[in-house]
């Protein structure tokens, strides 16, 4: 008896380590790769998610994203004008046809907004993406320490929206 709650102990903690082990996410045409989040501080109300979009098929949109850890989520874009860091909500991000979007500090990415907790590294958030033609695929988002470099979200107070 004891031997086979081993068994079944191990097979449940091996299938548990396949479900957060992927980096990759399909609907549709559609691949999600290497979704991250930075870690954030307590104070912190406001964070970013980075991830690269592959499509297979047709042009499509990502329209929407939303997370239990945040109260809401946005799409965002960051650019520098005059020195000043400038993140704006963008309505859609379109995915060209058998192309390829990034998401990553700097530029486009995903903006949890006021967040219920802190981001912590180590941490696995899942993230629900809306695709106008996809349709809805759930993520598993990594959290990450970023310590030592510019995070781009640091404490966002300061940032022009």
């Amino acid at each position: 008896m004891k031997s086979l709650r081993i068994a079944l102990l191990t097979t449940l903690l091996s299938l548990s380590g396949i479900a957060f082990a992927s980096d990759e996410f399909r609907v549709g045409d559609i691949k999600i790769e290497k979704p991250f989040a930075r870690a954030t501080v307590p104070a912190q109300k406001a964070g970013g998610g980075f991830l690269t979009i592959e499509n297979k098929g047709a042009a499509d949109r990502l329209l929407s994203a939303s997370s239990p850890a945040s109260k809401t989520m946005e799409l965002h874009t960051m650019s520098m004008e005059d020195n000043v860091m400038k993140m704006r909500e963008v309505k859609a991000i379109d995915v060209p046809a058998k192309g390829k979007v990034e998401l990553k500090p700097g530029g486009l990415h995903l903006m949890f907004i006021d967040l219920n907790g802190p981001l912590k590294a180590g941490e696995v958030v899942p993230v629900k993406l809306r695709f106008e033609k996809a349709g809805e695929v759930e993520i598993k988002v990594k959290v990450i320490d970023m310590k030592g470099g510019h995070s781009g979200h640091g404490g966002h107070g300061s940032h022009k929206h």
